[in-house]
């Protein structure tokens, strides 16, 4: 690899970006159902319609953006296109939603809705967070330092989301529209990149075709890598989603048990903030490899150790190695897709194995997930996802390749058939 210069000035605009886009899905993602209630009245079934049109766009997008990224590399088209669509959230919940609603029918604007945020956040983040990525190869500084930016983003949302709402619901909305805009304008104006660089990056002067992205699917460990996904974080992400029920059991008080939960969720962010500071420094260390299975192993006995906890206090302590899983993987996912695969290919390959399996594989265990807490209770069903994370986990220890630190171009190398 050819050696590079380091710049500085070149990175502080990032933590910033990063901060500005994870507000929007922050504040969108913790307050929209509170809003489709008690502002637009929507019910259950309706309001489903929205988030599960959101998960099903998701996967339309990620690979076509996918594909547009590697294309683009550091040209800001598509992630200012994505951003010009986050800047109308308020607009459009203030003077779009409720007029269709009232004209129309709550399942049409369901739809639309569904299709609009799938756009800016299931599908957008992925191109952010590529491009970023790609970035600090070419300033030379670490993306976890700059990722910093979306978990305090999340604090910032927690805190002061409520409080507009409070205010006056479509608040949130418009705060989102704010923040969309100042990471237009730290796009535009301060996202510098050192093109001196930019070879380090997979950027050539030829242009990408579909055969070189066809390569990809012959790939072993993709495919791998995409197993491991789908069973790891997805079911982390499954895990979580019902928990909170499951957390009120060990209470008599539903107060009590919201305060202690919102207390365990504040020092996990806390956590997880502060551990991103020193983890690509670990990863560096350990390896992106060893990242990627440390933080299977540990979902793995979060979620049996949590099924087997006696009380609270356990389950609690567990709740809180969630703030050291999410910087493991982070880290480690983008790390190890930039030592291990073409570079050219790196939004594509991050799109599909990290998000796009990821995303069929919650849309089809959580179907599961709720079943089985209904027919066998929480207790059950964590244990049997945990051993099944155990078992992925596994799995990738004895098939994820190590990383390949001379990243080398798939045309130069003879990718054989699965």
């Amino acid at each position: 690899m050819e050696s590079m210069t380091k710049k500085h000035g070149q990175f502080w605009s990032f933590p910033v970006s990063h901060f500005s886009y994870f507000f929007i899905w922050a504040i969108v993602n913790g307050y929209l159902t509170l809003w489709l209630e008690q502002v637009a009245h929507l019910t259950g079934s309706e309001s489903g319609m929205i988030f599960s049109l959101m998960a099903g766009m998701s996967l339309l997008y990620q690979p076509i953006f996918g594909i547009l990224s590697d294309r683009l590399v550091f040209k800001k088209t598509l992630v200012l296109i994505i951003l010009f669509a986050g800047a109308l959230v308020g607009p459009y919940f203030q003077w779009v939603f409720l007029p269709v609603l009232h004209a129309m029918n709550p399942f049409t604007v369901a739809i639309l809705t569904g299709i609009y945020l799938a756009f800016v956040l299931n599908g957008g983040v992925s191109v952010i967070e590529q491009y970023v990525q790609r970035a600090s190869l070419a300033n030379r500084f670490e993306f976890g330092h700059s990722r910093i930016g979306g978990s305090v983003a999340g604090m910032v949302a927690s805190f002061i989301g409520g409080r507009l709402f409070l205010w006056t619901p479509n608040a949130i909305f418009w705060a989102a529209t704010v923040s969309a805009i100042i990471a237009i304008i730290m796009f535009v104006f301060f996202n510098k990149i050192d093109y001196e660089n930019t070879v380090s990056t997979g950027e050539t002067s030829e242009k990408l075709k579909m055969s070189d992205i066809s390569k990809i699917f012959k790939l072993k460990n993709f495919w791998f890598l995409g197993i491991f996904y789908m069973g790891a974080s997805a079911l982390y992400d499954v895990f979580d989603q019902q928990f909170i029920i499951f957390f009120h059991q060990f209470f008599t008080s539903t107060a009590v048990s919201t305060t202690v939960y919102a207390n365990t969720v504040t020092a996990q962010m806390v956590i997880e903030l502060i551990l991103m500071i020193p983890m690509p420094w670990i990863i560096n260390k350990i390896g992106p490899r060893n990242g990627l299975l440390i933080y299977g192993f540990i979902t793995a006995f979060r979620i049996i150790g949590t099924a087997l906890a006696p009380n609270w206090i356990f389950i609690v302590a567990l709740r809180l190695l969630a703030g050291f899983e999410m910087p493991l993987v982070l880290v480690s996912i983008m790390k190890y897709i930039s030592d291990s695969f073409d570079l050219r290919l790196y939004a594509t390959i991050y799109a599909l194995a990290a998000n796009f399996m990821k995303q069929i594989s919650v849309f089809i265990f959580s179907a599961v997930a709720g079943q089985m807490y209904d027919g066998i209770g929480f207790q059950k069903t964590y244990l049997l996802m945990g051993g099944f994370v155990l078992l992925i986990s596994i799995f990738a220890f004895f098939t994820l390749s190590k990383t390949d630190k001379n990243n080398i171009s798939l045309k130069n190398v003879e990718i054989k058939k699965l």
